[in-house]
């Protein structure tokens, strides 16, 4: 375990490299999974196994705004999107909630799939190849210095 912001822990992912994201954890063969405990008891909703793990995280950040509002604390706060107008806690069920996220991880896991190499959120969006001799932008460029 890792000692993370604010006192708080994180497990160690299969390489030993920390989980960024909150609410989801690594299984042993591969897997990301999201869940996450329900206001005031101890029951837990569980919300999917995901094949990457931001899918998983942007489960959970589905989740935890639903029950939690705007007020809660998101991996993704600038990626959500709640169509219709904002449900209360308490006017959804543990269930509605889990289809949701589990809607949102599960289109998140097929454009990963549909795009296996494109950049994960956070990282950056143009990958610059350092090998490669760069090519003029037109071909009105001289490149002899002249």
């Amino acid at each position: 375990m890792e000692q993370g912001e604010g006192g708080s822990t994180r497990r160690r992912g299969k390489e030993g490299e920390a989980t960024r994201y909150k609410g989801i954890r690594m299984r042993k063969w591969g897997k990301w999974v999201a869940e996450i405990r329900e206001p005031n008891k101890r029951s837990r909703i569980w919300l999917g196994s995901y094949s990457t793990p931001v899918a998983a995280a942007r489960a959970y950040d589905t989740a935890v705004f639903y029950l939690r509002g705007p007020s809660a604390r998101l991996n993704f706060p600038d990626l959500l999107a709640v169509e219709g107008p904002v449900a209360a806690a308490s006017d959804m069920s543990a269930a509605s909630i889990r289809k949701k996220a589990t809607e949102v991880g599960a289109r998140v896991d097929a454009l990963h799939r549909q795009q296996p190499h494109a950049p994960v959120a956070g990282e950056f969006a143009d990958r610059v190849d350092l090998n490669k001799t760069p090519e003029p932008e037109n071909s009105d460029c001289d490149w002899d210095g002249d």
